[in-house]
């Protein structure tokens, strides 16, 4: 998905799409398997690790949108904006987004009509959680700014980029346990911790507990690449961020292997070690889709990586129709795991194609502007 402001893509950061773009093939390869693999194609280890990918994904979206929060922010200052200013255009995009996200699930129930229950118009999924999240994102850079310098403001939403996201990791496993706000109606408290109808908090759902902690991992790392040293040593830059996520990984190994003090421990969802992984994850493919772009063969030529990345909420919307909605070219639940590959390829390609004319398309409506716009002269 592509939840940024259009100003982000004057210029583009290649490696922020390489990024996207990799997190679109992870979001293909699980939900093909998931939704097309039989009972026995399930058994086994290929379709444990092929949904162990499937944790990449969401948390690619929230991150590259916080990192394209900033780099909008930050450009947005520099041409004079204030802080209200920035703060309501940020805060209306997120609204945006998150209104795709209620169009989305009112599309899904009206192409499951019939059988598809009412309850899931009310189902916070990743766009519903990246528009809030960006939201929030607005009000807290809004607040923590303050009216210093550009330098001052940077490092105030930096800071407050960390604390929050280290705040969202830290209670997530109150909030999903002994804190739960129960005294909020289900489709309320869904957005804290995911409990839908349900009578516990669902791995499947994106609340803002653990999910917006990423969006605002995402934020910090976006003010850092802005900041003037960042600029002039980018390639320094990135690759200290790889080092940092390997460090940050090592250390969330060790806090995980020491004593537990929360009620109820569970790595896989709630944990803040697993949390800090899955951050260190993200800076070491940050990383490297850099030193790919900058220096691996995308240097040099066409990525389809890249152009998926471009055009990611597009391929999103489309995909989940071919593959888990009424439209799905495999028997659901029924394919075998070589079916599925297939099924997986023929999404791949297909989505690069849209992506791909998309690109075309939008080549040729900029030159029709260009030519009918009048000429410089003509304007004197």
């Amino acid at each position: 998905m592509q939840p940024t402001m259009a100003t982000v893509h004057k210029p583009r950061l290649t490696y922020i799409d390489w990024m996207r773009g990799v997190a679109c093939l992870f979001m293909f390869q699980t939900h093909c398997y998931d939704s097309w693999l039989s009972p026995q194609a399930r058994r086994g280890h290929f379709f444990y690790w092929s949904q162990l990918g499937g944790t990449i994904p969401a948390i690619s979206f929230l991150f590259l949108a916080g990192i394209s929060f900033a780099l909008v922010t930050e450009r947005m200052r520099e041409k004079g904006a204030t802080s209200p200013q920035i703060a309501r255009q940020t805060i209306l995009r997120g609204a945006e987004i998150f209104g795709y996200g209620l169009l989305f699930r009112l599309q899904e129930f009206l192409l499951g009509w019939g059988w598809a229950p009412k309850t899931d118009l009310l189902r916070v999924d990743v766009l519903n959680i990246i528009g809030l999240s960006m939201m929030l994102m607005g009000v807290v850079c809004y607040f923590t700014a303050g009216s210093g310098s550009i330098i001052s403001q940077r490092r105030n939403n930096l800071a407050a980029g960390v604390l929050v996201a280290l705040s969202v990791a830290l209670l997530s496993p109150l909030i999903w346990t002994v804190w739960r706000p129960r005294f909020l109606p289900w489709p309320l408290e869904s957005y804290i911790n995911g409990v839908h109808i349900y009578n516990e908090p669902q791995p499947w759902l994106f609340p803002l507990f653990p999910w917006a902690g990423f969006a605002f991992a995402g934020l910090a790392a976006g003010f850092a690449l802005r900041s003037a040293w960042a600029r002039e040593h980018e390639t320094d830059t990135l690759f200290s961020a790889g080092l940092a996520g390997a460090l940050l990984i090592l250390f969330a190994n060790a806090v995980e292997a020491g004593p537990q003090f929360y009620p109820v421990h569970d790595f896989w969802h709630t944990s803040p070690s697993f949390f800090l992984i899955r951050v260190g994850i993200l800076l070491i493919t940050l990383a490297l889709g850099y030193g790919w772009c900058r220096f691996g063969a995308r240097a040099r030529g066409f990525s389809p990586l890249v152009l998926l990345g471009q055009n990611s909420l597009l391929v999103y919307w489309i995909h989940i129709e071919f593959v888990y909605g009424k439209f799905s070219f495999l028997p659901k639940h029924g394919s075998t795991i070589g079916m599925a590959t297939f099924g997986l390829a023929v999404i791949f390609f297909s989505m690069l194609l849209l992506s791909w004319l998309r690109a075309r398309m939008r080549g040729s409506f900029a030159s029709m502007w260009q030519r009918l716009r009048p000429a410089p002269a003509a304007l004197d």
